[in-house]
């Protein structure tokens, strides 16, 4: 049997993964054309209009948030 991630349905639907996948690939310097290419878009618009968000600016406000509460 395959190693359980232990993700909470309620909060990690396969639209929030697809998402999250994408946005790493992102973050990750992955060029765009091969990240539509990856989740099946013929062109790079979609992919970049509707998935493509930058998760490593929502991570580093949210630690500068936290150094600003606890020094």
């Amino acid at each position: 049997m395959p190693p359980s991630a232990n993700l909470a349905p309620k909060e990690w639907t396969p639209r929030e993964l697809r998402h999250s996948f994408v946005s790493l690939m992102s973050d990750s310097g992955v060029p765009l054309e091969d990240i539509a290419r990856l989740v099946g878009h013929s062109g790079t618009a979609v992919t970049e209009a509707v998935y493509r968000k930058q998760v490593r600016r929502v991570f580093t406000g949210g630690a500068e948030a936290m150094d600003g509460v606890f020094g």
